[in-house]
């Protein structure tokens, strides 16, 4: 009996042991880190069941004055999350969600969610960073990274499909032992495809990460970005602002594919075509981040346009993709040319690509017959860059796919470019544009993709990622 109660007490003090030191890790402190970094918030135990961004106001739409007295980048409110593929297979890595300030693209100040991800095992210090911009492409906020890679969310239930299939790509840089950061680039209004937007967020996200003392990036780490399509204009944008908006950031490249280069040749190429639903969805997120071009639509916008401006905004990327393609849009606006309204005009010059060289190298791709996102625009877009000698410009088209299978098989690609510059390898000078039969080509890509699906699957069984 005395035995028993001994063995009792040894357990409840190791018990009591355990606990201090999980809430001594759980609330870690930036202190850790550079002495001039703000306190970090106490850390929040994680939810069983996760609420979307609609019903937690508190940590995703913070009190205006307690955002507008932050600095960009500092996190107003942190919690610990559970990770899971495709909502329901527990992911063994570290998570946690940060809230923090950003601007919107008018410079105002406003809230903003990031996913931070951290690998089992040891990895030099400081931890490399890559920055995933997963295409979103919705406008209602349980679409959100952030609410939709989580474990038990509905999200990819009910029509968040992308997230899930492109968060396969951010556990390859997980595998090697980097850390990765997911912004809610869209911000709390869901302002797709409002490129300068989200490419400030990414910023201000990126600056969040390195500011998380318990991620293990510090200040001055290297810095990566990857997106496709719909995360390509984050991407692009931010690569473009960083010297001006976040010049401390040491992004040494940013990958894009199937890049939103202009908008207005994309809406012209999806009218009346089976890709208007995801386009019109777009026009709907615009309108959120641009005052002047939300007052047209209530003014321009047609019986028809009006109805499915209201039903079409509370659904994610599946069915915003599948209700009512083959729409009219321009015909929708009571305009002789809407594209050449100035509200309109204006928008799309805002948020067109180009107009900056980014300081760092980049790895663009794109299918050579992309039904979503013109190729035009896209070499349009690389021509800009390269005429100025600085230009490190990596560009392959790829002659064996469309949008869809362009990320597939141009991701790794963009990847294994991406690790080499995390690794300190330099980019090629200048300037180079490849056409590819298929990228799947690339030397070491199968195996690449092969290995990180491999890693994926071992990860259904719980094996730790990054150990």
């Amino acid at each position: 009996m005395g035995t028993r109660r001994l063995t009792g007490r040894i357990v409840r003090l190791g018990l009591l042991s355990l606990s201090a030191v999980t809430v001594a890790t759980l609330t870690a402190s930036p202190a850790q880190g550079d002495p001039a970094d703000p306190a970090l918030p106490p850390i929040q135990p994680a939810r069983i069941l996760p609420l979307p961004p609609e019903l937690d106001p508190g940590f995703y739409n913070p009190p205006a004055e307690v955002v507008a007295a932050a600095a960009p980048g500092e996190i107003l409110a942190a919690r610990q999350v559970n990770i899971a593929n495709f909502g329901l297979i527990p992911l063994n890595v570290d998570a946690w969600q940060v809230s923090y300030r950003s601007n919107n693209s008018r410079d105002e100040a406003i809230a903003a969610v990031a996913t931070l991800l951290k690998p089992r095992g040891v990895s030099p210090t400081p931890r490399k960073l890559l920055s995933v911009q997963i295409a979103e492409d919705s406008t209602a906020g349980y679409c959100s990274p952030s609410y939709a890679l989580q474990q038990f969310s509905v999200a990819p239930f009910v029509g968040q499909i992308v997230a899930p299939i492109e968060f396969l790509f951010a556990q390859a840089a997980l595998q090697k032992g980097d850390a990765v950061v997911i912004p809610d680039h869209e911000g709390p209004n869901s302002a797709y495809a409002a490129g300068p937007l989200a490419g400030r967020i990414t910023l201000d996200g990126i600056r969040a990460a390195t500011s998380f003392a318990p991620l293990g990036v510090g200040a001055g780490a290297p810095v990566a970005m990857y997106g496709y399509s719909g995360g390509s204009m984050p991407t692009m944008h931010a690569a473009e602002l960083r010297k001006t908006y976040a010049p401390e950031l040491n992004i040494v490249g940013a990958a894009s594919g199937g890049t939103g280069a202009d908008l207005g040749a994309a809406l012209l190429m999806a009218n009346n075509q089976a890709t208007s639903g995801l386009v019109f969805a777009a026009v709907l997120g615009l309108a959120r981040e641009y005052p002047d071009f939300n007052a047209l639509l209530d003014r321009k916008l047609d019986p028809v346009g009006q109805v499915l401006r209201a039903v079409k905004a509370p659904f994610c990327v599946q069915y915003q993709s599948a209700l009512l393609p083959f729409l009219n849009i321009t015909g929708m606006i009571n305009s002789p040319d809407p594209l050449r309204e100035p509200a309109v005009r204006a928008m799309l010059e805002d948020t067109r690509l180009g107009k900056s060289l980014p300081d760092m190298p980049v790895f663009m791709w794109h299918s050579r017959w992309d039904e979503i996102l013109p190729l035009a625009s896209a070499d349009q877009l690389v021509d800009t860059y390269c005429q100025d000698p600085k230009a490190q410009v990596t560009y392959t088209r790829d002659w064996a796919s469309e949008h869809i299978v362009a990320e597939v098989v141009g991701g790794p690609a963009a990847l294994m470019w991406l690790f080499d510059r995390l690794n300190g390898v330099p980019a090629q000078a200048g300037c180079s544009t490849t056409d590819s039969p298929s990228m799947l080509g690339t030397p070491g890509e199968l195996q690449t993709l092969g290995d990180t699906i491999g890693e994926t699957l071992a990860s259904f069984f719980g094996k730790p990622i990054g150990a």
